[in-house]
Formats: C-alpha cells, structure tokens, sequence
C-alpha cells in the first residue's frame, strides 16, 4: 500500500504458491513460482495487530499493506494487515539475529539456551520483564507472561534468576528419580506438574490448538472465546503494573521484591505535582470509589471524573478539609471584595488622597 513503510516486494509470476514457516514471533513466506522463475523469502513481524486474511479483492479491508492477489474470478487477496503499523517485513530468509530458539518448535534448545546463561545480566531482571527478552523467550509477549506467571502463582516482580535457578536443582533432581521411567510417563509427570519454562511451551500451543475457535475472523464471537480461555490478561479482579518498559503486567496477590515504587497514572501524576501538599499515594490495585460527604460543589465535566477521583485524599485530609471550610453558624455574613475595595476607594477620595488606576 502506498502508507507503509516496507520495502517494495520484486516479486512477478502468473502462478505461484506461498507456504509458510514460523518461529517465536516471525514468520517466513517463502513465494515459490509453479513455472520458471525464483522464489522470493519475505520475513514477517506482527507487532500488536498484524494478521493474515483472505477475503474478496473487491473488498479489501482497511490498514492492507501487502496483498497477493488470486486469478480466479472474481479474484480474492490474501492480505496482510495491520491497523497500527508497527509490523513490518523485510525481503530475505534469515530470522532475526539476536533471537533465541523458539519456544514452541525448539523446545529442548530454548530451555537449555535460558538454564546455561543464568549469569546473563538479562536475569538481574524481574521475572516479568525478562519473559518478554527474545533473545531467551522467542516467542512470548505480554498476554502469555502473565498467564504463565499467574499458573504457577509466581510475583512478576521477582527476580528472574531467583526463580529460573531452582529449576536447574529441579531438574537434576527430577532426572535422578525418573531415570527408570518411560518417555510415556515422564511426559505425564510433565504435564501434571510443569515449570516455568515448560509453560513457556504449553500455554502457547494451548493457544494454537484452539485458533480457529479463538482467532478465526470468520467467527464474530472469535475474540469472546479468547477472553473466555485467558485467566489472568485482562480479567477483571487482577491487578497491574506497568514494568519497567512501559508494558503493563496483570497478575493475582504481591507483585514482589522488584515492584516499581510510587506507580501512578499519568493523570495522576499531573495532579500531584500541582498540588504539593497533596499525599503520596501507595501503589493501588483499585481506584476507591468511596466519596467524601463534602458541601455541595460545582460539577465537574465527565473528562475530569478520573482525575478527580485519583487525586482524591484520603479520609482524614477531606475530614480536616471539611471542618476548616464549614462556615460558622452565628457570624455575621461578610462583605464582598469588590465592596470593600470601593468604601475604601470612597474613603480616600473623600479625603483628598488619590486614587489608584
């Protein structure tokens, strides 16, 4: 399309057939004319929103970056999409450097690749933040951390190698009292009692097992049913930080040692540092929606709800707030300002003295 920033595809033949190759969170295309000619490699990232479609050519949906167009008639493209542009292709075969063995197709590579680098200063990290680092998780973002971490009842904010190094213990362990076992049986022992890194393997092919359910844009109830499989993303009654990058973590109990002290919303933010008297305020899983009993105020408008009720102080300040603002019942009512300025200017002039401007 003409808004996308990728690189143009050199790619022409009257028939040809695409196949596909993923690992961790890249595809491959691999574009193989049926005649004469050179296959053309494409590699693919997704970023937030990135998807494949097929639909009618006569009606592409919006945000189509690169369409491959069918000869049948009437023709349909397949389409990939992206509303926020943050996925990108790039012409060629190789994945990119830097990134680890994929969880879901390197399994037994993956993991050894995490328990041999444990003294990477990737694993000074909280847990939560060193799951999203493809150079040792290839393949899981952020709704897959918080479900792995929620499964195994791990805080998002310990440290990585704290939790990654008793599974070397683990494991010797393991292979030492299941060394007479069958293949059969110790995938069982497996799956009844997983760690975080066969996590890593199995909630993501939960995922694939169930696309077509979950995924398929076909389906209007597509993304209910996937709301219906998470547990912890998203899911009312969790609680959530934002890491150090920026990405918010959802999880259930203490978010550990490593949590970010003084987190606040950016609205917040702003209105405590214009009002400097106001209390700190503790990192909270829930807004309160308790409100003082003050005097009757003006309405505010419907955008400034939110502020108002993050920057609310607490009890004992609005109590103090109150009994300072109560007007007293037998004084006398007091003139207004611009009346007082007046009998003063009145007062001067008519003793000879001059007036201010």
């Amino acid at each position: 399309s003409a808004v996308s920033k990728c690189p143009e595809v050199p790619f022409s033949s009257e028939a040809y057939r695409i196949s596909a190759t993923s690992r961790g969170k890249e595809l491959r295309l691999t574009l193989a004319p049926l005649g004469p000619g050179t296959p053309q490699d494409l590699v693919f990232r997704f970023g937030m929103s990135g998807s494949f479609r097929l639909c009618p050519a006569a009606q592409l949906p919006r945000h189509a970056h690169l369409r491959f167009l069918t000869r049948e008639s009437p023709p349909r493209a397949l389409c990939f999409v992206d509303a926020r542009r943050f996925g990108s292709w790039r012409l060629g075969d190789a994945w990119q450097p830097g990134r680890g063995p994929c969880v879901l197709s390197e399994y037994q590579a993956f993991r050894e690749n995490v328990l041999k680098n444990l003294d990477d200063k990737a694993f000074d990290k909280p847990i939560c933040e060193t799951l999203l680092n493809q150079k040792f998780f290839n393949g899981i973002g952020n709704y897959l951390r918080a479900e792995i971490l929620y499964r195994l009842k791990i805080p998002p904010f310990e440290k990585a190698r704290t939790v990654l190094e008793a599974l070397k213990d683990q494991e010797q362990a393991r292979r030492k009292k299941n060394s007479s076992l069958t293949l059969s049986k110790k995938l069982k022992l497996m799956r009844e009692n997983p760690d975080l890194l066969e996590l890593c393997h199995t909630v993501p092919m939960e995922v694939i097992a169930a696309e077509k359910n979950l995924f398929d844009p076909d389906h209007s109830d597509n993304y209910a049913a996937f709301k219906n499989w998470l547990q912890c993303y998203l899911v009312p009654g969790m609680s959530s930080l934002r890491d150090r990058n920026g990405r918010t973590i959802w999880f259930q109990g203490e978010p550990g040692p490593m949590a970010p002290k003084g987190q606040a919303s950016r609205r917040k933010r702003t209105r405590l540092k214009a009002d400097p008297e106001a209390l700190t305020p503790k990192v909270a899983t829930r807004v309160s929606k308790r409100r003082p009993k003050a005097a009757a105020k003006p309405p505010k408008p419907a955008e400034d709800e939110e502020e108002e009720v993050a920057a609310r102080p607490r009890k004992g300040r609005s109590h103090r707030r109150r009994k300072v603002t109560t007007a007293p019942t037998l004084s006398e009512p007091k003139a207004p300002v611009k009346a007082k300025r007046s009998l003063r200017t009145t007062a001067r002039r008519g003793r000879g003295e001059a007036g201010g401007p």
